[in-house]
């Protein structure tokens, strides 16, 4: 008995991490978009070249960064597609919304600053470890993005 109400539990404890979890990433995709619209008449291009500017004489760097964390359901599949091997989509998403948001953020900045275009932009990543109360590594996997590159003005 004490096995099947540990199972609902645990069952039941994934069911809402599932849904709040996922609500919270749709919800968050859909404010990512909406924000991707305002700025899509800015040129943002990783060439060194900038297209569209016959001479670059003034820019400055410009950068967004943004440290998205995983939930428990989505570390839980992940361990277990670790065990099985695998493409883990679960990561996946959580990689992209981070660098869409990095972007994003890095976007309004130069923006807010008046530029015409970010050009060479880059992209670094870094995996934070969280420590716990008792010194352990916490189990979530936390990703860091970093995106930046150059603001240039028109003259």
């Amino acid at each position: 008995m004490e096995f099947v109400l540990f199972l609902l539990i645990t069952i039941s404890l994934l069911g809402v991490g599932f849904l709040v979890g996922g609500r919270n990433e749709r919800k968050h995709i859909a404010d990512i978009e909406v924000r991707e619209q305002r700025y899509r008449e800015l040129l943002v291009t990783d060439l060194k070249t900038p297209l569209g500017f016959s001479e670059v004489t003034n820019g400055t760097l410009v950068f967004g960064q943004a440290v998205i964390g995983s939930d428990y359901l989505k570390t839980w599949l992940g361990n277990w597609r670790n065990l099985f091997g695998g493409e883990m989509k679960s990561f996946q998403t959580l990689m992209s919304r981070s660098r869409r948001e990095a972007r994003l953020r890095m976007v309004e900045s130069a923006v807010n600053q008046g530029a015409a275009g970010v050009i060479n932009v880059r992209f670094e990543t870094s995996q934070i470890k969280v420590k716990t109360l008792r010194g352990k590594r916490s189990g979530l996997p936390i990703s860091e993005m970093l995106c930046y590159g150059t603001a240039v003005f028109r003259n």
